[in-house]
């Protein structure tokens, strides 16, 4: 999303066709969620599985934790001046999202977007859906049949 709302990064990629920032238009875009689509589709249909969360953290949540890395020593080495960047750009950011969001959450690879200012609850929600999605999977242990072939295979290799 750091590109999209500084597109000018992305002249440093050497992306073919892209020299200038005024060929990274509505066009590029749709060709990268395109692409993003199509990945994930191919990983879907060879049997990946995939959870997308978007951790949402409000503005002010944000400003306490910036100030927080601020303040505690402790936690110093977390912050960096690119975080006041990005959150002097905070709106585009959010627009960024959406349409990130829009455009890629698809039914075989969807967005989970998780309200992330309280942390317990950011957590307890990630893990319900990853729990949820392992449910769904019907998973077993080998059953007394596998074992049985195991066995078999294992005196068939030890009879060469």
């Amino acid at each position: 999303m750091v590109t999209k709302v500084n597109p000018q990064l992305i002249l440093n990629e050497n992306l073919p066709g892209i020299d200038s920032v005024n060929k990274i238009d509505d066009e590029f875009w749709e060709n990268r969620y395109e692409q993003i689509n199509n990945f994930e589709k191919h990983l879907c249909q060879n049997g990946t599985h995939i959870l997308k969360f978007f951790l949402h953290v409000s503005k002010d949540e944000q400003k306490k934790r910036l100030l927080s890395r601020l303040d505690n020593p402790d936690k110093n080495w977390k912050f960096n001046n690119a975080d006041l960047e990005a959150r002097a750009q905070w709106d585009e950011y959010q627009k960024a999202y959406a349409e990130m969001l829009e455009n890629t959450s698809k039914e075989y690879a969807p967005w989970y977007v998780i309200p992330a200012d309280k942390k317990f609850f950011a957590r307890v929600a990630v893990g319900n859906i990853i729990l949820e999605k392992l449910q769904s999977l019907n998973l077993r242990y080998p059953s007394g049949e596998s074992n049985k072939i195991l066995t078999q295979a294992r005196e068939q290799l030890i009879e060469e």
